[in-house]
């Protein structure tokens, strides 16, 4: 190898691994503001729910540094293989990590209108569902740091979890509103809440296909998700 082609290969590894240093910090935002939005939700806090949805902004300001980085790493650099692989997913995960906020987000935002919820059994499904969505997100964004593709296989095998969790608060929620109609309206918002969290785990598993192809260069495969009761036929 002649020493200019070392330099360069030096330079895009340092370059890569500040990226992937860029990611964790974008997943480790995300991972808080999911389990930040549920303990505000449990605990009533709407003054925590309203920084929830302010340090979104951060997450907001990350990805656009990310995006800047990645496509600046493409541009120069050049990767080929296995690290333009590695790059074009890394542009495609910093999307959904950001995607993945939003959503916590939008939990943050309905902690007002949940006053007096708590009579309503099925919310005590949520945290529980809420802790699920979050590791995968932590465990996902590990994976991509490592480039582990069983991990990344292992945080899909959950996404099953997190689908059966919606599906019981559905169902739940459903019947609480036809014996109670006064609970209409905070249930609603109870079933976006689950709705929001089966979203993370769906957005986890798509960066967990990225995450195998970009270390593998194999697809996983086709996942097979059953039916959302919540959607009409």
């Amino acid at each position: 190898m002649q020493p200019g082609s070392q330099h360069t290969v030096k330079a895009f590894d340092q370059d890569l691994n500040e990226l992937r240093a860029l990611i964790s910090q974008m997943g480790g935002l995300a991972e808080h503001s999911i389990r930040e939005s549920m303990r505000c939700l449990v605990q009533r806090d709407r003054e925590g729910a309203l920084k929830v949805v302010e340090d979104d902004k951060k997450l907001d300001a990350l990805e656009a540094e990310a995006e800047r980085r990645i496509v600046q790493l493409i541009a120069l650099r050049a990767p080929m293989a296995d690290d333009l692989r590695e790059a074009v997913a890394a542009l495609k995960i910093v999307g959904v990590v950001e995607r993945i906020g939003d959503y916590a987000k939008n939990i943050a935002k309905r902690v007002p209108q949940l006053d007096g919820a708590s009579s309503i059994e099925p919310i005590s499904l949520l945290p529980e569902m809420a802790r699920i969505t979050a590791e995968m997100v932590h465990d996902v964004l590990d994976a991509f740091i490592e480039r582990d593709g069983d991990k990344a296989r292992a945080v899909c095998e959950r996404d099953q979890a997190v689908d059966d969790f919606y599906n019981s608060i559905f169902r739940a929620l459903l019947t609480f509103m036809m014996e109670d109609p006064q609970s209409i309206t905070q249930s609603a918002h109870l079933l976006f809440v689950a709705k929001n969290l089966e979203r993370i785990g769906d957005h986890a598993t798509n960066v967990a296909e990225m995450v195998y192809f970009a270390a593998t260069g194999d697809r996983m495969g086709e996942r097979q998700k059953g039916l959302d009761p919540s959607d009409p036929q």
